[in-house]
């Protein structure tokens, strides 16, 4: 019977799910206290002027705010980009780079437009042209297909399987060379030179 009380003490005690402290009733005396008996009494908070504590909101809209209307002012403006501004030099050589339109006759302009119908005209017949050889050379091998699948399905099985030499492809991985003494090897450090917008 003390046997048995003493190792239900012990199982108690060790166990996590002990909600207050336990003692044990051995010899080894195990103590074991639980994570409410941890905590210790809160700090005193330090009493602050209210009007310092007004002030400092104050501060902190009145930021806020500022940045709101700078976000607002700004919000219209596109970002310049470098590579669509015109340098300075070509603007002022405008005059001198600058082409007169070029004059046509009336008869001119017929010519471009009865030239520009008959190369319209052209194109669309050989796009109908090209068209139809497809479908007839689709055709024909279909046929073709059907035709070899009817006499012999190991033959037809075999054509219908991929050639990999139709599209020769080779390729050449990195090859194995020794270093290279005294390489001083990049740190991976660059200048960002690129222009900030806000």
């Amino acid at each position: 019977m003390f046997k048995l009380l003493n190792t239900f003490s012990r199982l108690n005690i060790c166990s996590n799910a002990a909600p207050a402290r336990s003692i044990a009733t051995d010899s080894s005396l195990w103590i074991q206290a639980s994570s409410v008996l941890y905590g210790e009494p809160l700090k005193k908070k330090k009493k602050i002027d209210p009007a310092i504590v007004r002030a400092r909101e104050d501060r902190k809209k009145k930021k806020i705010e500022r940045a709101i209307k700078k976000l607002k002012r700004q919000a219209n403006r596109p970002k310049p980009v470098d590579e669509i501004e015109v340098p300075y030099e070509l603007i002022d050589q405008k005059e001198l780079r600058e082409r007169p339109a070029a004059q046509w006759s009336e008869e001119e302009l017929l010519e471009k437009h009865i030239l520009l119908k008959k190369w319209t005209l052209y194109k669309q017949q050989r796009r109908l042209e090209d068209l139809q050889l497809i479908d007839r050379m689709v055709y024909s091998q279909q046929r073709a297909l059907d035709e070899l699948k009817l006499a012999s399905p190991r033959l037809y099985e075999a054509a219908i399987q991929i050639d990999p030499e139709l599209l020769p492809y080779s390729t050449e991985g990195p090859v194995y060379t020794p270093p290279v003494k005294d390489y001083d090897s990049p740190d991976g450090e660059y200048l960002d030179v690129s222009k900030k917008w806000e």
